[in-house]
């Protein structure tokens, strides 16, 4: 079923309550007098409350307001905020050095006003030892609380620690300073006559992503381990 409004010879009632060209009420008329108008204004004649007695119909450039109103929409998609919550994911006994990488994308998440789910994995007997999890969140949401709070408080799941973090700034405003930072970038660079940096964000996502891959096999590594200790044990007991 068609969305768009019925306009000119397309009308069929007797009779519309007719808008002038500038919004003014120009009253109850017959349709072929509303379609003359139209005429004589070089305008379509558009029906815009088809189901009001009579219908209202108003007198505009009907191709014109089509376009003005796909630009309006494509505006409003541009500027529209999509929720996105990232992870990133560590190990109880992580390096200072990796901290500070990780804690980087943290912080770059943030700014750009996304959500971000910190997960620590446990492996083997470190899951003896939560509260090593539970004081590296509580260490990292420290050091991002200018951007960030604690959205969802640090909590056990199996044999993992999740807490989730949301940013102090909306992501329509950090999308608008993303812009505004992106233009300013783009004039400095043609002002000295050089092309695009290539590292951009989908660099960063892809080098997250090789951590996080990273932190898991780690994580199965200290599994492996665990048990190559414990077979042994369990050899000699049977012995």
């Amino acid at each position: 079923m068609s969305t768009e409004p019925r306009i000119n010879d397309r009308i069929r009632v007797p009779e519309v309550r007719l808008v002038g060209p500038s919004g003014e009420q120009v009253g109850i008329v017959p349709l072929a007098k509303a379609l003359e108008l139209a005429q004589e204004y070089d305008l379509d004649l558009v029906e815009v409350a088809a189901t009001a007695r009579p219908p209202v119909c108003k007198l505009m450039d009907y191709g014109k307001f089509k376009y003005e109103s796909a630009m309006k929409a494509r505006e409003a998609r541009k500027n529209q905020a999509h929720t996105v919550i990232k992870e990133m994911k560590l190990r109880p006994k992580i390096d200072p050095h990796d901290y500070d990488t990780k804690k980087g994308h943290v912080v770059r998440f943030l700014k750009q006003g996304d959500k971000v789910k910190i997960t620590i994995m446990f492996r083997g007997r470190e899951q003896s030892r939560p509260e090593l999890g539970f004081r590296l969140l509580q260490r990292l949401a420290n050091d991002v609380q200018d951007l960030g709070f604690v959205e969802s408080s640090a909590k056990q799941d199996g044999r993992n620690m999740i807490m989730v973090l949301g940013p102090h700034k909306k992501k329509t405003e950090a999308m608008a300073e993303a812009r505004a930072a992106a233009d300013a970038r783009k004039a400095e660079r043609q002002g000295r006559g050089t092309g695009p940096n290539d590292a951009d964000l989908s660099d960063d996502d892809a080098a997250l992503e090789a951590e996080n891959a990273a932190a898991e096999a780690e994580a199965e590594q200290a599994d492996a381990e665990d048990a190559e200790v414990e077979q042994p044990a369990e050899a000699a007991q049977d012995a």
